[in-house]
């Protein structure tokens, strides 16, 4: 054949038209789908109420769908016109408002039952019902005898399919209220289900969307119609989906199922919500999916600064989350410290201190009266309050500056005696008496020795200190009594029952073991700390000589991919700066509890780092292990 030659023409036809029916009726894939096209039927014959009735008659479980609008004149014409819906020459003609445009929607009753028995009465104010089977192609009408006629309609299904009897009227209100959620909401209609064998009757209300409506979407402009766009800003969660809509009626419940929505931000799992695209065509035979035409060119086209705009919130939100989580981790972290400080010897960590509030007028810091004591300690100059954390934010490293994190403020802390709370000016003792009762300490629950741990050199001292807690952790002032001892090793103790004792280091190396016992009443706790006496000191480090304390430095990242370094320490703005990009830090994210490891990790280096400037690697290294061994065991 040439390519210039014509070819003969003609029309397609059906060969074997019911063949075509049974096709189009068992194309319907979801029984779900098939109730909520029946509950379409009534909105778009402007019912007012629709009542879905499960219930077992005669042995067999039926399913009725009753609805208060306009009934059908013509049961013939609906029989006899299979594919030519009445409804898509109405849409023609300009109504508005009406979903069913294929004319094959009362076939879906194949997926449901076997018979479909539907009752109306038309304008004429005759009610009749026709009877159609399943698998058979006939059908059958009759006037039912009534006398006052009804109003709407009655699909009656009966019996229901084997694999249907379990379905539960939660999956068909939960699905009918994400399937027709804007036409249940736009026309006010009210969906009932009753179950009659389990006797329960619920409501289909419009699915509410969790979260934070995002305002910032662009307008959305197609040339062809309409696009709708409703999203919201949610918890991340896997169930978390946008819905692609037309006209009020979910056809595709989840958007990124689609090849051209399949990756950020459409599927994303901290976005919910609705597009609906009032000129999609859909695929006839399911009507869960869409024709990949030109109308789809189109919504691609438009929603394509949505996308950006959605970009924009999601890296903003988990920008946020960063920083919570950076919050939360820098809080254990440093609570884990001063756990840690508060075992380890004072002095060797000189550079890590931080100062105890100012102490009341008046008072010293057991409530004594004193004279003009500052509540500081020595080496803290003229006893201001220095500001742990950013001391400039606007000097932040250059990509992250949102992600510098202040040190949150120490109200308690231990490591240096009681809290004291301080008064502004003409605070009366009487209203020290209003604080809440569960600011005052509870019974005793548990003792520590400060130092739990030091190193000293032969013939040398070391002052003790115990602290006595209740259950929360507060410090008990008064009420306890202490007994100390030397249980093993040489060496003496001093203030045996005091809250403070000294102990004496032998004249020759070895390991001393410190008990104490705290009696309060009759609750009895005990502790023990160790003394190493040696004659070769690991050197102690005093913040390159200068005395001056310092408070527990913040932290910030910073991204220097390709960059071998993890972490390091800004003296001048006492920032921690961690790499972001560094191989180890993205392995450890993939989890909160290693992410938290990891940067005590790196806390605990540069700490050691700045508080031992002149000690060689290997005592580095022995710091680093002490001070990691406390902090960790304190990490929640």
């Amino acid at each position: 054949m040439s390519a210039d030659q014509d070819y003969e023409g003609g029309k397609l036809k059906i060969g074997d038209h019911w063949n075509a029916i049974s096709i189009i009726a068992q194309s319907q894939n979801n029984p779900l789908k098939a109730i909520a096209e029946f509950v379409e039927n009534s909105i778009d014959a402007g019912a007012r109420n629709v009542a879905i009735i499960r219930g077992k008659e005669k042995g067999d479980q039926y399913l009725k769908i009753i609805d208060d609008g306009q009934g059908i004149d013509d049961f013939r014409y609906v029989a006899t016109h299979i594919g030519d819906s009445v409804k898509r020459k109405l849409k023609e003609g300009g109504v508005k408002g009406l979903q069913g445009e294929f004319g094959i929607g009362l076939l879906s009753f194949w997926t449901v039952g076997e018979t479909c028995t539907l009752t109306s009465t038309g304008k004429s104010g005759q009610t009749r019902n026709m009877r159609l089977v399943k698998g058979n192609p006939a059908f059958s009408l009759r006037d039912v005898p009534a006398l006052f006629p009804g109003t709407g309609t009655e699909l009656h299904i009966t019996p229901l399919l084997p694999g249907l009897r379990q379905l539960s009227t939660d999956k068909i209100q939960n699905y009918l209220a994400s399937e027709l959620r804007d036409r249940i909401a736009k026309s006010g209609v009210k969906v009932r289900i009753i179950d009659r064998a389990a006797r329960r009757e619920l409501v289909v209300e419009p699915r509410k969307f969790r979260g934070r409506l995002i305002h910032s979407i662009p307008e959305t402009k197609s040339p062809l119609g309409e696009v709708y766009c409703e999203l919201y800003l949610t918890e991340p969660s896997g169930e978390n989906a946008i819905g692609l809509y037309k006209l009020g009626t979910r056809v595709i419940p989840d958007l990124s199922k689609l090849d051209e929505f399949s990756s950020s931000p459409w599927n994303s799992n901290i976005i919910e919500g609705i597009i609906d695209a009032s000129f999609l065509k859909l695929t006839p035979g399911t009507r869960d999916g869409i024709l990949l035409d030109e109308a789809y060119e189109s919504l691609i086209a438009s929603l394509a600064p949505v996308g950006e705009a959605l970009s924009q919130v999601i890296d903003a939100q988990k920008k946020a989350e960063e920083e919570e989580a950076s919050k939360a981790i820098l809080h254990k972290v440093t609570k884990a410290l001063k756990e840690a400080f508060l075992l380890l010897p004072s002095e060797e960590y000189y550079w890590l201190q931080t100062q105890v509030k100012q102490a009341r007028p008046g008072k010293d810091g057991a409530g004594n009266e004193s004279g003009s004591g500052s509540g500081t300690l020595p080496g803290s100059g003229d006893g201001s309050a220095l500001t742990p954390g950013i001391l400039d934010p606007s000097a932040a490293p250059e990509g992250d500056a949102s992600d510098t994190l202040p040190v949150p403020p120490n109200p308690d802390d231990a490591s240096f005696g009681a809290y004291i709370p301080e008064e502004s000016p003409g605070e009366s003792y009487n209203e020290d008496k209003q604080r809440n009762f569960f600011e005052y300490a509870g019974a005793l629950f548990k003792v520590l020795i400060s130092p739990a741990s030091s190193v000293i050199g032969v013939g040398e001292t070391k002052k003790l200190h115990a602290i006595a807690r209740d259950k929360s952790k507060r410090i008990l002032d008064s009420g306890v009594t202490f007994e100390w001892q030397v249980s093993e090793g040489g060496g003496t103790l001093q203030g045996g029952d005091s809250e403070f004792a000294e102990y004496q280091a032998s004249e020759e190396p070895g390991v001393a073991l410190i008990e104490l016992i705290a009696t309060q009443g009759e609750q009895t706790c005990s502790a023990t700390a160790f003394v190493t006496v040696t004659a070769d000191l690991i050197p102690r480090g005093k913040a390159g000589g200068s005395g001056s304390r310092h408070g527990l430095p913040g932290y910030t990242f910073q991204r220097a991919p390709g960059e071998l370094w993890r972490s390091k320490y800004d003296q001048d703005r006492s920032l921690i700066i961690i790499n972001k990009a560094h191989a180890d830090f993205i392995y450890a994210s993939r989890h909160n509890t290693a992410k938290l490891k990891y940067i005590t990790k790196l806390y605990t280096k540069e700490l050691v780092l700045a508080n031992f400037p002149e000690a060689t690697k290997e005592e580095l290294l022995e710091r680093m292990v002490e001070l990691l061994l406390y902090t960790e065991e304190n990490l929640k």
